[in-house]
């Protein structure tokens, strides 16, 4: 009887871990599916933080390229406008050398005449008045564009009026009938040339 007795405790005892055993695994499994929820309801939330910070980052991204492109756009705007002024300035007494230039060539034609005659000082008096002019327009910046006959003719500085019959200066300048000016690198009137051919 103590036997049976003991192994009814021992067979309630068991049924009773069991019972005991199978509540713990179906509160793990409950408890594990409420960790699998929380772990993936947080998964999605670090999901859609990282993605948010992947947008963020390409906004900042893309904003920092705007910015870097205004930056250049401007800086070469400056740089240009800094360039055309300087050439305005270069330039700016430009019609007013230009309206001069014919003044010049009536000096030097009035030259050449007054040096045939033979009273020296109205030949002094106007090579003095003559300098003074071309000392002044020089300091202005103007410049005579230096070419002469026997000089290969360039389309670039100077400009051919007609063409001549002379076989041993064909190609090259065989007068020049009016002076040409340069004001700093610009040529603002060429040089008046007669050619060879």
């Amino acid at each position: 009887m103590k036997f049976k007795n003991i192994f009814k405790k021992d067979t309630s005892m068991t049924t009773e871990n069991t019972l005991n055993d199978e509540i713990i695994d179906q509160n793990t499994i409950e408890n594990n599916e409420n960790v699998s929820d929380e772990l993936d309801s947080k998964i999605e939330e670090r999901v859609e933080e990282i993605s948010k910070e992947e947008q963020l980052s390409q906004d900042l991204a893309s904003e920092k390229d705007k910015f870097l492109r205004l930056f250049a756009e401007f800086e070469n705007y400056k740089r240009r406008t800094t360039k055309e002024r300087i050439e305005l300035f270069k330039t700016a007494n430009q019609e007013v050398l230009l309206a001069l230039l014919p003044v010049l060539d009536d000096f030097d034609r009035a030259m050449i005449e007054i040096n045939k005659s033979e009273d020296e000082l109205l030949s002094k008096g106007v090579a003095l008045i003559f300098d003074k002019l071309q000392t002044t327009l020089f300091s202005k910046g103007l410049e005579q564009v230096e070419v002469k006959a026997g000089d290969v003719f360039d389309a670039d500085f100077a400009e051919a009026i007609t063409q001549i019959p002379a076989p041993k200066m064909k190609g090259k300048i065989v007068d020049v009938l009016e002076k040409g000016y340069k004001l700093g690198d610009k040529i603002i009137r060429f040089p008046k040339v007669v050619i060879g051919q």
